[in-house]
């Protein structure tokens, strides 16, 4: 096991205005937050409110450094410059306000002596300029704590959501008139706006159109530095196709690519467009492969800022590891619980033509497989793939004249509910995932029961496990006994998730291949994998941004 501050050349903060004072804290090995002066609460990361009381006199505070642990994990599969893997992240609750968590890495402790509870202290390490804050069990130690409480809680995320506010419904306006896929393998090597195009032309012909017909684009995350996740945006799109769009959109800060299609729904249901061409590219596949070729600069290592990557958080995969501990820790649930996910997607994979993971997969197999970050292993992370997925938002009123029977959208849950930064927010369950999911029902007379089959994000296993219990198909902690033994999941049982094998082994299409599938199950479609009768679906999308959820119907 490495020492992650053994070394130089580790990541290091880049302080600003807001935050100089944190990352130089440590100089005389004091531990200090702003704080609100009205009603004690300290604000991290740093703000000029108080998001409790939302006063607006703060001030630099001092605190003891005592924190108790609330997650580690045992990273093996990301190494940074100053820090070879295996190390461990942590996250700890700060004693003067447990709201309050700073991801860190524990230090003068072998993980196997790690417990959840314990009572830490900081220690700081000067890299550059900067003093990071770590962490060490303290020598005196009591009984280990509880995990600090939610606020809300996941019982009571519902209590939190707001209600519509008229009877009017964005959700009738529009449908889903068109659907397509490009290819999807691993390291295809073709240019992502080649994917894109593919996929957009499959869209538009699925629906009975041309592309003359698309009056509007909509993307997510669109255009910028996003490496092997876009391909260039709608810019890019709008110049290959000589689309002349009346709406346009493109954006990261979105409910997760599900967020580009209830965009396009409400250009159409407000009229500023009549059929919207919505996509989603991935190449991280080629991106990688050819930035290992050099032909392709990524980021410059070690420069990086923010709140997680100098403690070597470099991957959701980091982040989420912690919260599926900590569900593990509070609920019972166990390495074998999210197996169950894993062998489902595979087995439903395995009815899938194009699937990029297909051969069958034990129980045996994915509990000895490589770890990546405990408890994660090899089969509990998503599939790296090039791929393009599209759909078209098209005006309800132009149903009749549609090739196909249209999916209708009964209802969207976006509602933001808690913390917006990931180790802030909900301890044991995907952050924006229970607002979210708890906002969808109130949208709809329709309820879990109702629901034929489910396509849920499963960047991780966790990820699926989260929203399963988070949209009420069983109770919040009651995951362990619901997954256990894959029936209710499987094709033919109660609860149908991601039959064509979901991200897990189909391929990481970021949400968007999950839309795709539902349409598909909903028309009756989807071959040997069809779930029988297939009237209603959920979809969900996510990961790293606010996560946005659907539900889907045919008027069959």
């Amino acid at each position: 096991m490495s020492v992650p501050h053994a070394g130089a050349a580790r990541p290091r903060p880049r302080p600003d205005q807001e935050t100089e004072f944190f990352w130089t804290s440590g100089r005389d090995g004091r531990l200090r937050f702003r704080s609100c002066t009205a009603c004690s609460a300290l604000i991290h990361p740093p703000q000029p409110v108080c998001r409790h009381c939302r006063g607006h006199d703060t001030a630099v505070r001092e605190v003891s450094g005592r924190a108790t642990l609330i997650g580690f994990t045992v990273n093996h599969r990301f190494p940074l410059p100053g820090m070879p893997a295996p190390f461990v992240v942590a996250q700890v609750a700060i004693e003067e306000d447990p709201r309050v968590r700073l991801t860190t890495n524990v230090v003068d402790c072998a993980p196997e002596d790690l417990r959840l509870g314990m009572l830490m202290e900081v220690v700081f390490e000067q890299v550059g300029d900067t003093w990071l804050p770590l962490f060490r069990p303290a020598a005196a130690q009591p009984e280990p704590a509880p995990l600090p409480p939610d606020d809300p809680s996941p019982e009571h995320m519902r209590d939190h959501v707001h209600r519509a506010s008229t009877a009017r419904r964005f959700e009738d306006g529009a449908v889903v008139s068109g659907a397509g896929a490009s290819r999807i393998g691993r390291r295809l090597m073709v240019p992502p706006l080649h994917l894109t195009v593919e996929a957009c032309e499959k869209a538009v012909a699925d629906a009975g159109l041309t592309l003359d017909d698309i009056d509007g684009l909509s993307t997510y995350p669109g255009g910028g530095a996003y490496g092997g996740f876009a391909e260039g945006g709608v810019t890019a799109l709008e110049s290959a196709l000589g689309i002349r769009p009346v709406w346009h959109n493109g954006a990261g800060e979105t409910f997760g690519p599900g967020g580009s299609v209830i965009a396009a729904m409400l250009a159409v249901a407000g009229g500023l467009a009549r059929h919207v061409l919505c996509f989603r590219t991935v190449w991280e596949a080629t991106y990688a492969e050819l930035v290992r070729q050099g032909k392709i600069q990524p980021p410059r290592a070690g420069t990086a800022d923010g709140w997680f990557k100098p403690f070597g958080a470099v991957s959701p995969a980091v982040m989420l590891a912690m919260n599926a501990q900590r569900h593990m820790h509070r609920y019972g649930s166990t390495r074998e619980t999210l197996g169950w996910i894993a062998l489902n997607q595979r087995a439903g994979a395995a009815r899938h033509p194009h699937a990029v993971y297909r051969d069958p997969l034990t129980m045996d197999d994915y509990l000895s497989a490589r770890t990546i970050t405990t408890p994660f292993g090899l089969y509990d992370c998503d599939v790296p793939c090039d791929a393009a997925t599209a759909v078209v938002v098209s005006a309800a009123e132009t149903a009749p004249d549609l090739r196909k029977a249209p999916v209708r959208v009964e209802a969207v849950g976006t509602q933001i509910v808690e913390r917006p930064e990931w180790d802030q927010a909900t301890l044991t369950h995907e952050p924006q995932v229970l607002g979210q999911a708890a906002h969808l029902w109130t949208r709809t007379d329709l309820r879990p029961a109702d629901v034929d089959v489910v396509l849920l994000y499963d960047g991780f296993t966790f990820n699926c496990l989260s929203w399963i219990e988070a949209l009420g198909f069983c109770g919040i902690g009651e995951a362990r006994d619901f997954l256990d033994g894959g029936k209710n999941i499987a094709r033919d049982g109660i609860l149908p998730l991601n039959p064509h094998g979901g991200q897990l082994s189909h391929g990481r299409t970021h949400g968007m291949g999950l839309l795709h599938e539902a349409v598909v199950q909903l028309r009756g479609e989807a071959g040997a994998r069809q779930v029988a009768g297939a009237r209603t679906a959920v979809v969900s999308s996510g990961g790293l941004t606010p996560s946005g959820v659907l539900l889907l119907r045919t008027d069959g």
